[in-house]
């Protein structure tokens, strides 16, 4: 057979190879989304499970064989339910990677493409300087940078401004005595999407017990979207940022604008 060789009774085909090649990297990217989570150890214990269920059939045992298989079958709806974040990234990532909108395929344009790369620098210093003003003022913050999802769901939780994108209105929104200061900011289109919004706050167990509910708002957005989160702590003024599930504390803002510069400018290139 075409494609086909023999190892020991086993024969395998270049379809096998690909086919192993495939789940492989499906599983990595699995093991990506779920590292550092809460639903990591449950991602394990499943993994057990199914690797049992396949030892306890080949053996032929029957009534243990039955209730796993019955464990694995009901377990389709249940990974659905808990691993509901990290699915939800998965399918964003995909989405992300595979975008063949009219829209996307204008952005290819050269000159359309250094347009919005120009706005996305605007955008990107104006943050910068708010964040440092913040910071060296100890004014707690919390914005929250969408990439490919808007985040209208979460903006819905808040004050909608649709505002043009300027370091004086951040400063002004996280003033203390500003009405809006309380919550989160986003941040969209080029805009300043919307003010005092509500996060989903992460249940990750690994994260520093130290931390806040603004440092762990900061990084639940990033476990249920890819969004970019920054966060300024209100009692020492340090800058930190979330992204895609994990929280990179105590950083510049040279640090800082290499990865804003990094994560927004990169979606200009799908």
């Amino acid at each position: 057979m075409i494609g086909a060789f023999q190892i020991g009774f086993l024969q395998i085909r270049l379809l096998d190879l690909i086919d192993i090649l495939m789940v492989g990297a499906l599983i990595y990217q699995l093991y990506r989304l779920v590292w550092g989570s809460l639903a990591f150890n449950i991602f394990l214990g499943l993994l057990i499970v199914y690797l049992v269920t396949i030892v306890v059939r080949a053996l032929n045992m029957e009534l243990l064989s039955g209730i796993l298989g019955q464990f694995i079958n009901v377990g389709v709806i249940a990974v659905l339910i808990v691993f509901q974040p990290e699915v939800r990234r998965f399918l964003l990532y995909i989405g992300r990677s595979s975008r063949f909108s009219r829209e996307s395929i204008w952005n290819k344009l050269s000159i359309r493409k250094w347009r919005l790369s120009t706005e996305k620098e605007i955008e990107i210093n104006a943050i910068i300087k708010a964040v440092d003003k913040l910071s060296r003022t100890n004014t707690g913050a919390l914005i929250v940078i969408a990439t490919t999802s808007k985040l209208q769901f979460i903006a819905n939780t808040g004050v909608i401004l649709n505002a043009r994108i300027s370091s004086a209105l951040l400063e002004s929104i996280f003033y203390k005595n500003n009405p809006l200061h309380d919550g989160a900011v986003i941040i969209a289109d080029n805009k300043i999407l919307a003010a005092k919004c509500i996060l989903p706050v992460s249940e990750n167990p690994d994260l520093p017990s130290h931390l806040g509910m603004r440092h762990r708002a900061a990084v639940g957005i990033t476990e249920h979207s890819d969004a970019l989160s920054i966060v300024v702590s209100e009692e020492r003024g340090q800058i930190s940022y979330a992204y895609q599930g994990q929280i990179h504390l105590n950083i510049d803002t040279d640090q800082l604008k290499e990865t804003l510069m990094r994560a927004l400018l990169e979606t200009l290139e799908d």
